[in-house]
Formats: C-alpha cells, sequence, structure tokens
C-alpha cells in the first residue's frame, strides 16, 4: 500500500483509495460496498479507466480495516496488483452512507495498462439456474452474473460499464434492472445481465440463408442446431470470441468432411464435453481437473485414452486429445441436449482469423457449415480459444506451483488481454509487434505490458486486418499512444514490414531468439544475467543466416550467442518446411557436418528418385537452399528419417508425431539411453554436431531396431546436448540461471526432461508458463527488451 498518511479531521479521518490491478467487471465494487457499510463508512466507490476509486471517511481504525480488507477475501475474479492511499480532499459527512455512484474517466491518466478482465466460463450458480425450470432464465442461453459471463469480448469503452459495452443495445426489464441496480445482489452491475424479456436471442438459419432472414428463433433455433448435429451436419455457432464449428466427435464421416471442408488435414480437432466424468472417458487427466474446470476454460492437452469413443480422425498420430469444458450457457445446452463429445473447433479455413461478424462468417463458413446458430448480441473482439498443456514433474523451476504446472501453448479467451508485470519499466509506451506465425502483439507502459489474443498467421490478409483492429481497439480503450515499436529482425515479416513505416528513430528491433529467452525471464522477474535457450524452427540472426537452436548469455538489453546447432540447408525454403523428407535429404546431402548418402539406402530408397537427385543438385549448387541452424529442423528430418512424417500438413507436425512415439517406450528400459552425438568449437562457438546422432538413427532403422525406442532415445540425446551446452557456458560465465523457450519447448518430455537434468547438473532451469513458448510469446520477449531499453536511454 503506498501513498501519504491521511490526517485527522476533528478526530475523523477522510481517506482516497485507488486500487489497481483486474478490479473491474469482477464484482470488486459490490464487495468494497459491502466491507464499507458493515464498517459503518461513509463515502463511494466508482470505476475510474481501468482502476477502482474509494473515497471513505470514518474513524482511523474502520478505514485500516477497509485498506487491508482489499487484500483480503476479494471476489473470486478480482486481482489486486497495488493499492494507493492519500489524504481525501473534501471529508463526506457523517451518516450519509456509502453509495456505488457512476463511473468515469481520469481525463490527467492516460497510457494505464489496466485490468481489462478476461471473458469468464458460467459459474456454478448461474449454472443450477440454467437448469432449474422454477428460475425465470431457465434455459436462457445468455444467463450470466458478476462472476461470470463474457467481458473483453464486448466492451466497447473504459471504464467497464454496461453503457460501454455491445449490451447496451439491450435495455433491462424490471426485474433485471432491480437487479443490477442492488448491491447486495449476485448481479449487481453485472453488465452482460440480461433474461429472455430483455436480452440477446439465438436465431437459426440454413446454409444458403442468410441472418437477416432467420427461421426460427429461440428454443426452436437451438433444437433445430441439436437436431442437425445429431445427424451427422455441422453447425456454424457463435461463440464468446468468435464464430465455431460444431459436430459430433463419434462420427468418422462427419469428422472427415469437416476436415476437407475447412482444408485441415491432419491438424487435431479440440473436443469439447459436458463434464470431467467424460473427460476421464477420453483423456487421462492426471491432475489436470483444475485446470479444466478452471474459470477460464482453456483447451487442455492431454494422453488421449486407447480406444475413446471419439473418430479416429479428431487427433491422428498425436497420441494426445484437446480436451474442454463449455465456457457457455449455450455450450452447456448443446451438450445436455446431445450427450455425447463434440468437435468445437475455429471458425475459419486454415489460417484464416475466425468470424466474428454475421455477415463474414455466412460469406467464409458456408461451404462448411450445414446451419447456422446464431444471436444478436455483437462481438466487440476476436477471442479464439486457449490452449494449455500440463507439465506434470516441472516443480519448483516454472514458479511457486507445485505438480502439474500448466504452460499456455495459446494464449486467448479466458487469459488474454490481462496485463502481465515488466521486469523493466517502459520509460515511454511500446508496441511490440511480434512475430509471422502464431501472431499476437503487446502494449507496453510502465510497468505492465498487455499481450493482445491469438492472431494467427500474418500471411493471410484477414489476419494482417484483424491485427490492425485488435491493435486499434486496445490502444482507443487504454488511451496508449505507442512512441516506439519493437520488431523482429526478419525482412520478410509482414509485422517487421510494418514497423518499417515507423520514423527510424522509434524502431527498436529485437533478434528473435533473444525475444523468446527474455520472454520466459520477464515471466519470472529474472534479475541480472541469464543463460538462454531457444529451440525453436527458424528466427533470422544478426549475422543473416537462420537461427532455431541457440544458447546466449543474455540480460533485458542485449545478448551474446554462446553455443548452436550444427547448419543444415532448408532444399526449397519454405518447401522443406512443409516436407520433413528434404531436411532429412539436406542433412544427407549438405549440412555442415554431412552424414553423407552412402550410410542411408534404406531411406532413400523409399523416395522418389528424381526428387531425391534434384535436392541433391540443389544442395550442391546452393540454389534455393539456405542454411539453418536449427532445432526444430533437426526434428522434422529425424521424423522423416524414422518414417513417422515425411510431409507435414501442419507447422509442428513432425515433431508432435515424434514425440507421440517416443511417449510410446516410456514404460521400456531396453532400449539405447540416448544416441552418439559430439560438441565441437566453430568460430568461438561450442557446436552441437549431430552427425553421429543422425547416422545412429538411420542405422538403428536399417537394423531393424524399434521406431519409438529410437524416437525416445533422440529426445534424451538433445537433452544430454543441451544440458552439456549449458553446463560450459556455465562454467565461462558463471551464470546459472538457464530460461528456456521456443516452439520446441512445447514438447512435454523435452522440457520436463531439460528441467530435470539441469537441476541434477546444478543448474536452475526456467519454463515459460504464462506466456507461450513459441512465437505467441515473442511479442512480450520482445516489449520486455524495448521497456529495457528505452529505460537505459532515457
Amino acid at each position: 500500500m503506498t501513498g501519504l498518511a491521511p490526517k485527522d479531521v476533528a478526530g475523523r479521518q477522510a481517506w482516497s483509495i485507488r486500487v489497481h490491478g483486474t478490479v473491474q467487471g469482477v464484482g470488486f465494487r459490490p464487495f468494497v460496498y459491502r466491507v464499507a457499510t458493515g464498517l459503518g463508512l461513509d463515502g463511494s466507490v466508482r470505476n475510474v479507466d481501468g482502476d477502482v476509486l474509494i473515497e471513505a471517511a470514518g474513524p482511523a481504525a474502520a478505514l485500516r480495516d477497509l485498506a487491508r480488507a482489499l487484500h483480503g477475501q476479494l471476489p473470486p475474479l478480482a486481482v489486486v496488483e497495488r493499492v494507493s492511499v492519500w489524504p481525501a480532499p473534501v471529508a463526506t459527512a457523517a451518516g450519509t452512507g456509502f453509495t456505488v455512484v457512476a463511473s468515469g474517466r481520469d481525463a490527467a491518466a492516460s497510457g494505464s495498462l489496466a485490468g481489462l478482465p478476461a471473458d469468464v466460463a458460467t459459474c456454478s450458480d448461474c449454472l443450477r439456474e440454467l437448469f432449474d425450470p422454477g428460475d425465470r432464465r431457465y434455459r436462457y442461453p445468455f444467463i450470466n452474473c458478476t462472476n461470470c459471463g463474457p467481458r473483453a469480448t464486448i466492451v466497447d469503452e473504459l471504464p467497464y460499464d454496461r453503457a460501454r459495452t455491445a449490451m447496451a443495445a439491450f435495455p433491462l426489464c424490471p426485474a433485471c434492472a432491480a437487479e443490477y441496480a442492488d448491491p447486495v445482489d449476485r448481479r449487481f452491475h453485472a453488465e452482460p445481465v440480461a433474461c429472455a424479456a430483455c436480452g440477446p436471442t439465438l436465431s437459426w438459419f440454413a446454409a444458403g440463408d442468410g441472418p437477416a432472414q432467420p427461421s426460427l428463433r429461440g428454443e426452436g433455433a437451438l433444437a433445430a442446431a441439436v437436431e442437425l448435429i445429431g445427424g451427422g451436419g455441422v453447425v456454424a455457432l457463435k461463440g464468446l470470441g468468435g464464430y465455431q464449428l460444431v459436430c459430433d466427435a463419434t462420427r468418422a464421416s462427419t469428422v472427415d468432411a469437416l476436415r476437407a471442408a475447412k482444408r485441415r488435414p491432419r491438424k487435431p480437432f479440440a473436443v469439447m464435453v459436458a463434464d470431467l466424468t467424460m473427460a476421464a472417458r477420453l483423456a487421462h487427466l492426471s491432475g489436470a481437473e483444475a485446470l479444466l474446470t478452471s474459470a477460464a476454460r482453456p483447451i487442455v492437452l492431454l494422453p488421449a485414452r486407447a480406444g475413446g469413443v471419439v473418430a479416429p480422425g479428431v487427433h491422428p498420430g498425436t497420441g494426445q486429445v484437446g480436451i474442454f469444458l463449455p465456457a457457455t450457457p449455450l455450450h452447456h445446452l448443446l451438450l445436455h441436449a446431445l450427450s455425447r463429445p463434440l468437435v468445437v473447433t475455429s471458425g475459419n479455413l486454415a489460417d484464416e482469423p475466425i468470424a466474428i461478424e454475421d455477415g463474414d462468417a455466412v460469406r467464409r463458413l458456408s461451404p462448411v457449415a450445414d446451419g447456422f446458430l446464431c444471436h444478436d448480441r455483437p462481438i466487440r473482439a476476436r477471442y479464439d480459444d486457449s490452449v494449455v498443456r500440463p507439465l506434470a514433474g516441472a516443480g519448483r523451476t516454472v514458479g511457486p506451483m507445485r505438480g502439474a504446472v500448466p504452460m499456455i501453448v495459446r494464449r486467448a479467451r479466458g487469459y488474454a488481454p490481462e496485463p502481465l508485470a515488466l521486469p523493466v519499466p517502459a520509460a515511454l509506451p511500446v508496441l511490440a509487434v511480434g512475430a509471422q506465425l502464431k501472431h499476437t502483439f503487446a502494449l507496453a507502459s510502465g510497468d505492465r505490458a498487455l499481450i493482445g489474443p491469438h492472431g494467427g498467421s500474418l500471411d493471410d490478409a484477414d489476419c494482417l486486418a484483424a491485427f490492425h483492429a485488435t491493435l486499434a481497439q486496445l490502444c482507443r480503450l487504454h488511451r496508449v499512444a505507442p512512441e516506439a515499436v519493437a520488431h523482429d529482425l526478419h525482412p520478410g515479416y509482414l509485422s517487421t514490414q510494418y514497423a518499417a513505416g515507423w520514423p527510424a528513430a522509434a524502431r527498436i528491433p529485437v533478434q528473435h531468439h533473444h525475444a523468446h529467452v527474455v520472454s520466459c525471464a520477464a515471466e519470472h522477474a529474472l534479475t541480472g544475467p541469464f543463460l538462454g535457450v531457444a529451440y525453436d524452427g527458424l528466427g533470422f540472426g544478426d549475422d543473416g543466416t537462420l537461427w532455431g537452436g541457440e544458447v546466449l548469455l543474455a540480460s533485458y538489453t542485449g545478448y551474446r550467442r554462446l553455443a548452436r546447432f550444427a547448419r543444415a540447408p532448408l532444399p526449397g525454403g519454405d518447401a522443406a518446411l512443409r516436407r520433413p523428407a528434404r531436411m532429412a535429404l539436406g542433412d544427407l546431402f549438405g549440412a555442415e557436418f554431412p552424414v553423407g548418402p552412402a550410410a542411408a539406402g534404406h531411406f532413400l530408397a523409399r523416395l522418389d528418385p528424381r526428387e531425391v537427385a534434384v535436392v541433391a543438385r540443389m544442395v550442391e549448387r546452393g540454389v534455393n537452399s539456405p542454411v539453418a541452424s536449427s532445432a526444430g529442423r533437426l526434428f522434422d528430418a529425424v521424423a522423416s528419417l524414422l518414417g513417422v512424417c515425411d510431409d507435414a500438413s501442419y507447422e509442428g507436425e513432425a515433431a508432435v508425431r515424434l514425440e507421440a512415439l517416443a511417449v510410446q517406450d516410456a514404460a521400456r528400459s531396453d532400449g539405447p539411453a540416448e544416441l552418439p552425438w559430439r560438441i565441437t568449437e566453430v568460430g568461438g562457438l561450442s557446436v552441437y554436431d549431430c552427425r553421429p546422432t543422425l547416422a545412429a538413427v538411420i542405422s538403428g532403422v536399417a537394423a531393424g531396431e524399434p521406431v519409438a525406442g529410437l524416437a525416445a532415445a533422440f529426445h534424451r540425446t538433445v537433452i544430454a546436448v543441451t544440458v552439456e551446452l549449458c553446463a560450459r557456458a556455465a562454467q565461462d560465465t558463471g551464470v546459472r540461471q538457464v530460461c528456456l523457450s521456443g516452439g520446441c519447448l512445447q514438447n512435454q518430455i523435452l522440457a520436463v526432461g531439460l528441467v530435470v537434468a539441469l537441476d541434477r547438473a546444478g543448474l536452475t532451469g526456467y519454463l515459460p508458463c504464462r506466456v507461450p513458448p513459441g512465437d505467441g510469446g515473442i511479442s512480450y520477449g520482445q516489449a520486455a527488451v524495448a521497456a529495457a531499453r528505452s529505460m537505459e536511454r532515457s
């Protein structure tokens, strides 16, 4: 608690208290009202910008009790970051009571990254009412209260009040108005509050019609969707943060048809289930119950149970299934009626942003969906479903938690746009524009950074337009006018090209892998230098080559490269990213330490000899074959050499399949502990020479060794190599903190194995938790670097 000590005024004190954090839209004002009234205080509470301002007067002891309560038994969704106290200019008269007053904006304040509340899953109280025939909101698909419902997806302006949300178009009926105005009611200032008499309404129309001519409304619309899904059709459903495509997860023909129409050949679909009982039938929960039932309701990646009822095409070749529970009353009603798991996936085609406007949804999704279940509440901001993976056994190194630690893979609905702390405050407002794939951006101001929601790939024109729209909305909401832009070094990224439109003096270039490791360090508020391990696909290095298997000595303002993986060519450039077999051929014909084709006859025999000849010539002549020191591309090559994945239909598929194969070997003890490897010195850097590793993979396959055992041994090899590289770096630098990041760290075997092995080597490993380790976390790392550099210059 900060501020000046209030002074006595005739035996009575008057305080102004400003509470910072996630305190709007979470029942904080009713909480303050109840506490202040119980203490006999006079005054008021209101929202100001993104904070809560309290003016209170009364005995000093009661005021101190009020201040202490602001850190005590808070509403379940509230997060108090800081409380400021100073003498009130005018003391409220004794006996006038305590009131909740209209919200306002502080004209002097700007650039405050307030805790704009995230959307919250339906609470147990509302769920009970939803299925209670005696309740006036029985089966109302938009039931909510202060503890649940939409937030970020409906807000127009701050402070967060009904008049500044999409609910302004729905005047309250007398019954809802009474609840909304009653400070002791659960729905007091629940901004989306409504009922069937005054709130949003469902509508239904078939594909080929349009939202202007719905054929059914209300219960009839819901019944039509239930009938279509039950009969094997696909419904486009208007969810919280965008449209979703929904179908029966147990019907193989429907799932296959959805894949074909969505242009998504093998990337896994998420499965929504009604409750934990059904979730346990599909997956090994392994302590993930709290994640599944959390207010964020993320998709949780879990080991799939053999013989589950979902169709094989739901998650082909992954060994894991993405499970989530209903986030909205509408989803609860659907699952209650259908009594089966449902595929619930983003309402888009491959790599496009999800649709949020009805007309756009009809235009883009009519070729995919058989019918549309819509409603008339507008979606103000696009938020896809979040994806989380528990990392069992990672322990203390990812923060204060124990046991199954959640790693956010995709940060969107339920988590974004919650701000995160910056270890070094920004001296001026900064926009960090992120990377190209799994795009996010971040706004930094003062000691906080706000990460925008997951936006897909900026390769797509619609995704680029969505970035501009979401950026404009968040800048307007928070009254932030960025004065500098942090960006990647890669000149081909559209985010970098966007930054190029800024004045040169305002641009802050941040190397891709420096941003990765800083995002992990900043999340854990580390001070001083740290070692950074960045394992991912590709990032532009400061030497003009492509990096991706890096060990750095880093701070928030700079870094020095200490070690890397051996370089290998990417025959055909982007074509090699889509075909891991090309990566394997590149390692054979043109790697920094080539294996050579002579030992790989078994592998070459199953490929088209024309492709082998073309790739060999490309590599030999250096035609469209950029080289990269990439851990991700090494995983691709090994996956192909093992016959696991020659062609990838989505980014990271080869690594996902390789991990799934390695998991199968977990119970075995007779396989190789690790494969041969070597570390050499090149140009002052320690370099992992993977030639012995690849040669062992090739010879192991030729000798008929179990492929799963070789996959598991490869993972153990990468862990052993990394620990050795970090141990050498620690000996040379004296630094023993290791920040692990990059897309490869989404691999549970690698992530948990590295933390455990580093600990055994006397080093402390840190994993990302609240920020994705992949490119979705790049913007936060860029923001932290830019903030530190801006403070260094000021």
